[in-house]
Formats: structure tokens, C-alpha cells, sequence
């Protein structure tokens, strides 16, 4: 095989080899241009310029602030003169926002962006901006319609937002595992996304398997792409993130933590309170807590302690554990049994409205069985079903 030139070797691997034509763009130009028609989509889908406002979608506020940044560039507003047909760069921003304090690196962190902090470029207005090859990653996944049974995966994604800001859920790069499974998050061209469904599985052109997915969107959209369209999105999207499942690290190591206990004692109480509802659910009602003490001494003066709704507690179980932390197992019965939370709200001796918690609506055979569960590590794979009253494998909600 004759060898090749530099020139022709770039050209094989798809490398344009072109020459750059005088008057061409700077790329801090076509970032510009590039952050720009995002707006201008936002414009077209909703007739109207991005805005801020806590109430609004976080990529809304990001169009916003970005647009704010735009407008205070003299040499945007001649730049993108052409494309905005709108007059987005000369009207008045419907609301005023201090860009400096509301960037769209602190937005982005929202949902796990840190960005690389090595890029110090010069374009610091629009260092999220995504260039042409991510635009049309993106706009492979773009069809979509509205997803008429949203109500049933809106918690859902409000859940995974609160788990990326507790760190019970990391944002990770997309290439290392690139499985696509029911059930998966992730976050593609600038928004949250997740599989809903997984169709059978077929043979693609190319002969490699494929299969089409339902997936929802925190949008309230959702679309039927193909698997493989997914991933080729989520490899062309630089900001493109699979989501880890939720995991709460060791709950037992070797080595001793700040909050670890080195014998400690996971204890289950009943409430002795009189009020109606506490009274006909009693059987059902648990407070779940970790001591590294005497439980006696935990509970003493529960009646006067809104903690245990102002009443006497009895002790209905005690599971003795080495080497736990405190903090883990905490998150991880919130976790386990968030959807079962007691939602009762009293008032505490000074009249003043408390929501106790760490209160649980769910048999007490059933935590006996999460404890087991902690002691051979299984406990990570498991979740709680309401609707059958037991632990499940894989259950996603629903």
C-alpha cells in the first residue's frame, strides 16, 4: 500500500483539508452564532424570548441569561444582524438579571455540570455553547411530541434533580458504559431524559442489534428513537451525561469515618400519640434512627420532643451493626422509603407548625428485611413498592 502524504492521510480519516478562506468566521464567531440559534429555537417553539424567573425551566433561564450576554456585545448585534429577524438583540429585557451573579455555569450546575475548568479561553460569555457537530447530535433526538401521562414521571425527575444536588447521583461522561437500559438517565442535548420503555429488540441495517425507546423528557415531551441514535447523540453531545444509579457508598469498611459508629444500633419505634390518624395506622407507623448510644437514653422526654410527635414511643426493634455511618444509613432509608414518608404536620409546645420526620408508613416485617439486607450488602439493589407492601428488584416507580 503506497504511502500518504499528511494531507492525504488527514483526508482519509474525514478531516477537511480545504483551505481556510480569507474573511472565514473566528470560531469565538461561530460560538456566537452557534449559542444564538439556540435562541432563536426557543423563539420559534414558544413565540416568545427566553426569561427569567425561579419559576422557569432551567434551560429557559440559561437562553435568557445568554441573550443578556449577547446584547451587551457590540460586535453581536452586527454579527447576528441577518439572523435576527425577531429584533431579539434591541428589545428590552422583559426582566433585568445581574448576568454576573446568575451565570450560565452556575444554572448548568443544577443538573451535575461543573465544566472544565482548564478552558480558559476567551469566549467566558458562551463557554457552554455547543458547536455545530453537538447542534446536530442534538437535533437527532428533536422530534418529539407531548407526553400525555407526564404526571406519572415529573416526581421522578424532580427526585433525580434533588439526587445530582445531594450527591446521591453523579453525572457521568457518556462513552465508558454506553448501555441503554429501561430506566437510565440521562442528560442529552440540554435536557433530562428518561427511558421509559425498551421495544423488542432487531436486526439494523449494519447487522448490530437495535431496539425503539419511549423516552421521556423534564420538558413534558418525550420520543421514540432508536437506541442507537441515543447513543451516537449522547457521544456527540459534549455535555452529554449518563446518571449513576443512586448509591449512598460503603455502608461498612475497615477504615472509620467522621460520622461512623463503632457499634451502633439501627432502632425502630411505634408512636404512643393519640392523634386520629397516628392511632388508626399505629400497626404501620414507624420512626426508623441510628444511635450510638442507649436507645432508652435517645427517647427519653419523646413527649415533649416534636421529633416523636409529642408523645410516648415504644421500642419495637433494635439491630446492633458495626462500623456504620450515621449519615449514610440516614439517606439511605430516606431513599428507601421516601414515597411512604409520613406527611403529617403538628404543633409543637410553643404553637409553632413542625413535619416530624424519619417517620414511615411501611410494616415492620419489612424493615426487618431492608436491615438483612444492609448486613449482606443487597440493600443497593432493592426499593420499596408501595403498592405490593415489599421490597423489589429494579423497580423504577410508576
Amino acid at each position: 500500500m503506497a504511502e500518504l502524504d499528511d494531507d492525504a492521510l488527514l483526508e482519509a480519516l474525514g478531516v477537511d483539508v480545504a483551505p481556510i478562506k480569507p474573511g472565514g468566521r473566528t470560531a469565538r464567531e461561530e460560538r456566537i452564532i452557534a449559542g444564538f440559534e439556540d435562541i432563536l429555537r426557543f423563539f420559534e417553539a414558544h413565540k416568545r424570548a427566553p426569561q427569567h424567573g425561579e419559576d422557569r425551566d432551567i434551560f429557559e433561564r440559561l437562553y435568557a441569561v445568554r441573550l443578556d450576554q449577547l446584547r451587551k456585545l457590540p460586535e453581536a448585534r452586527t454579527l447576528l444582524a441577518d439572523m435576527d429577524k425577531p429584533g431579539l438583540l434591541t428589545q428590552a429585557p422583559a426582566a433585568l438579571a445581574n448576568v454576573d451573579e446568575l451565570g450560565e455555569d452556575a444554572l448548568l450546575a443544577e443538573l451535575g455540570f461543573t465544566g472544565d475548568p482548564s478552558d480558559q479561553s476567551d469566549i467566558t460569555v458562551l463557554r457552554h455553547v455547543r458547536p455545530h457537530v453537538e447542534r446536530q447530535a442534538a437535533e437527532e433526538i428533536a422530534d418529539r411530541t407531548t407526553c400525555s401521562d407526564f404526571d406519572r414521571y415529573q416526581p421522578l425527575f424532580q427526585q433525580v434533580e434533588q439526587d445530582l444536588k445531594d450527591g446521591t447521583r453523579k453525572a457521568l461522561r457518556f462513552g465508558r458504559d454506553a448501555s441503554i437500559e429501561a430506566g437510565n438517565y440521562f442528560i442529552v442535548g440540554g435536557q433530562l431524559a428518561y427511558v421509559a420503555e425498551v421495544g423488542a429488540a432487531f436486526k439494523a441495517p449494519n447487522g448490530e442489534s437495535d431496539a425503539r425507546l419511549r423516552v421521556v423528557y423534564a420538558n413534558g415531551t418525550e420520543s421514540n428513537l432508536l437506541r442507537r441514535s441515543l447513543q451516537r447523540a449522547l457521544y456527540k453531545d459534549e455535555s452529554g451525561r449518563r446518571l449513576t444509579d443512586p448509591v449512598i457508598g460503603p455502608l461498612f469498611g475497615d477504615q472509620a469515618e467522621p460520622d461512623d459508629i463503632e457499634t451502633g444500633t439501627i432502632y425502630v419505634l411505634r408512636s404512643l400519640s393519640s392523634h386520629p390518624f397516628v392511632a388508626e395506622h399505629r400497626a404501620l407507623i414507624h420512626k426508623i434512627g441510628v444511635t450510638g448510644g442507649k436507645v432508652e437514653a435517645r427517647i427519653a422526654g419523646a413527649e415533649n420532643d416534636a421529633t416523636y410527635l409529642l408523645a410516648g414511643v415504644e421500642v419495637v426493634a433494635e439491630y446492633k451493626l458495626h462500623n456504620l455511618s450515621r449519615t449514610r444509613m440516614e439517606k439511605l432509608f430516606h431513599r428507601l422509603f421516601s414515597e411512604v414518608q409520613l406527611d403529617l404536620t403538628i404543633e409543637d409546645r410553643f404553637g409553632k407548625p413542625v413535619k416530624p420526620r424519619e417517620w414511615f408508613v411501611v410494616p415492620l416485617q419489612v424493615i426487618d428485611e431492608a436491615v438483612e439486607r444492609i448486613r449482606d450488602g443487597s440493600i443497593t439493589e432493592m426499593a420499596y413498592d408501595p403498592k405490593s407492601a415489599r421490597l423489589v428488584s429494579g423497580y423504577h416507580g410508576g
